[in-house]
C-alpha cells in the first residue's frame, strides 16, 4: 500500500465485487468515453466538504448522510429527488435545533448505482443467473440478458448523475430549501404522528426560536443563509474502472479527486487487506468514509487508517459502524479505544440498517424500526461511556411512501410490507420513518451535548 500511487494503481490488488464483463474491450471502451466527459462535481467542493466535516470530528458539527439504498434508472423522476432532499432537509431542522450546531448534509444521491453482493450467483426455481449489482452494472430482471453485466449501463449512470446533480443544486441555492419552509414541513408532519403531541411540542420551540429570529431582523430576506444550504452527495466507490474514468488532476493543487462525488466509501467487503477499492481511494483527495462491521479488528482499522488518511488530517475520514443493535455495545468501544489511544482523527457515524436486516413472515427482507433505533441509541450510549463524540448516522431512507421497514409510529406490519415494497435492493426508511427518527434522535444529541462539551479544535 505504500508504493507510488496513480489512478490505475489499484488494477495491480486484489478487487473483489466487480462485474465479469463478458467483453473487456468494450467495458475499457466505456471507460475511455466517460474519462473524456466533464466532472460532475469539483475538487474545491470536496475540500469544502472534509473543512465541514472537521468540524463534525471536533465535535462542532453532526453529520447526518442518507439516501437510497440503490438508485434506479426506471424510477429516475425529479419528484423522487425532491422527495428525498426534503425529508433530509427536514431531519436536519430537528437535529440542528437539538444539538445547537451545524448538521453537514451529505445525500446517498447522484452515483449510488452499485452494489456488493453476498454471492456472485442467485438462484430462484433451480435456475442460477449473476446476482444483481445496481443498476450501473445490470438489471433486476430475473433473465440471462438483463442479469449479464452491461458496461454501457455506466454511460446512463453518468447522465442521470448529472441531472441529480443539477436538480439537488437548484433546490438547495433556489429557494426550496428556506428554513421556514422547511420548519412547517415538519409542522405537517406532527401533525400526522400518533406521537403527535411529543413532536409538536419541539416543533413549537424552532418556531418560537424562528419568531424571535424574524423579530430581531433575521430573515430569509435580509440574511441568505436561510434561503439556502449546502448539500453534497456520497456513494460507495464500487465500480473502480468508473471511478478511475471520473478522477482527475486538480488544476488549483495538482491533487487527485475523484469527481464523480464530494465523498466515497469502501464498503465492509472490500476493506481487506490489499483491496484494490482501499489502493484507489487512498491516493483521492475527497473525504472518504469506512464501513466499519463485527469482523473489523481494531489493529486492522488502525492500518487501514494510516492507509487511507496517513496526514491525520481532521475530516478526511468518517468510520461508518455497522455492528446489529445487539452487537453495537460489545465491539464498538474497543475500536474506539484504539483509536482513540492512537490519537487518530476520525469521524464516528453510526449506520444502523445494515446490521438490522431480517426476514419477514412473507420471505421480504426488512429491518425493523425499534432495532435501528437500538443500534443508534446503543451507539450514543457508547460514545457517552467513552467520552467521545457521537459524530453522525447514515441512513438508507426515502422521500417516497414505501413499506419496506417495520414498525415506528406508522406501525408497519410484516403483512403490510408488501403494499408499497419497491426498493432496488435492501430496505429503506420511508419519509414518516426518517422524520420520526430524526426527533428521536434529538433527545440522544442534546443528551450527549450536555454531557461533554465541544473539543478544542
Amino acid at each position: 500500500m505504500n508504493t507510488a500511487w496513480t489512478p490505475e494503481s489499484w488494477r495491480h490488488h486484489e478487487a473483489r465485487q466487480l462485474p465479469s464483463y463478458p467483453d473487456a474491450a468494450a467495458a475499457a471502451a466505456v471507460e475511455a468515453e466517460i474519462k473524456s466527459y466533464p466532472p460532475l462535481v469539483f475538487a474545491g467542493e470536496a475540500r469544502d466538504l472534509t473543512t465541514a466535516l472537521a468540524d463534525v470530528e471536533a465535535g462542532k458539527a453532526f453529520l447526518l448522510q442518507g439516501g437510497d439504498c440503490a438508485e434506479s434508472f426506471a424510477d429516475f423522476h425529479p419528484n423522487t429527488i425532491r422527495d428525498t432532499f426534503r425529508v433530509l432537509l427536514q431531519m436536519a431542522v430537528v437535529l440542528t435545533f437539538a444539538s445547537k450546531l451545524p448538521v453537514v448534509k451529505v445525500g446517498r444521491m447522484a452515483g449510488q448505482f452499485a452494489k456488493p453482493r453476498s454471492g456472485d450467483f442467485e438462484e430462484v426455481n433451480g435456475v442460477s443467473l449473476p446476482s444483481y449489482r445496481g443498476d450501473n452494472v445490470n438489471d433486476m430482471a430475473f433473465t440471462p440478458e438483463a442479469r449479464t453485466p452491461d458496461p454501457k449501463r455506466m454511460l446512463r449512470g453518468y447522465l442521470q448523475a448529472a441531472s441529480t446533480l443539477n436538480l439537488l443544486r437548484a433546490f438547495a441555492s433556489g429557494g426550496y430549501a428556506n428554513l421556514h419552509q422547511v420548519h412547517k414541513w415538519n409542522l405537517d408532519f406532527t401533525g400526522r404522528s400518533l406521537w403527535s403531541d411529543q413532536y409538536r411540542a419541539l416543533a413549537d420551540r424552532i418556531g418560537e426560536s424562528l419568531d424571535f429570529m424574524a423579530a430581531c431582523g433575521i430573515s430569509p430576506e435580509t440574511v441568505p443563509q436561510l434561503k439556502g444550504t449546502s448539500f453534497f452527495t456520497s456513494h460507495e466507490a464500487l465500480l473502480l474502472g468508473y471511478e478511475q474514468a471520473m478522477t482527475r488532476q486538480d488544476s488549483l493543487t495538482g491533487d487527485w479527486y475523484d469527481t464523480s462525488a464530494h465523498m466515497l466509501w469502501i464498503g465492509d467487503r472490500t476493506r481487506f487487506p490489499g483491496s484494490a477499492h482501499v489502493e484507489f481511494l487512498r491516493g483521492v483527495g475527497n473525504p472518504l468514509g469506512l464501513k466499519c462491521g463485527p469482523s473489523l479488528d481494531p489493529d486492522d482499522l488502525l492500518r487501514l487508517i494510516d492507509t487511507l488518511n496517513p496526514g491525520n488530517v481532521p475530516g478526511r475520514l468518517t468510520l461508518i459502524t455497522r455492528f446489529g443493535h445487539d452487537k453495537v455495545e460489545a465491539h464498538l468501544p474497543r475500536l474506539i479505544r484504539a483509536v482513540e489511544r492512537e490519537g487518530r482523527k476520525v469521524i464516528w457515524s453510526c449506520d444502523p440498517m445494515h446490521g438490522n436486516t431480517v426476514k419477514a413472515a412473507g420471505g421480504l427482507k426488512t429491518r425493523p424500526f425499534e432495532r435501528i433505533l437500538a443500534e443508534v441509541k446503543g451507539f450514543f450510549a457508547v460514545h457517552r461511556a467513552e467520552g467521545t463524540h457521537a459524530g453522525g448516522v447514515h441512513i438508507e431512507m426515502t422521500g417516497l411512501d414505501v413499506t419496506e421497514c417495520t414498525g415506528g409510529a406508522i406501525a408497519i406490519t410484516d403483512e403490510g410490507l408488501s403494499a408499497r415494497y419497491e426498493t432496488q435492493c435492501d430496505p429503506r426508511l420511508n419519509a414518516s420513518q426518517a422524520i420520526e427518527l430524526a426527533f428521536l434522535l434529538a433527545e440522544a444529541i442534546k443528551a450527549e451535548r450536555e454531557a461533554r462539551p465541544a473539543r478544542a479544535a
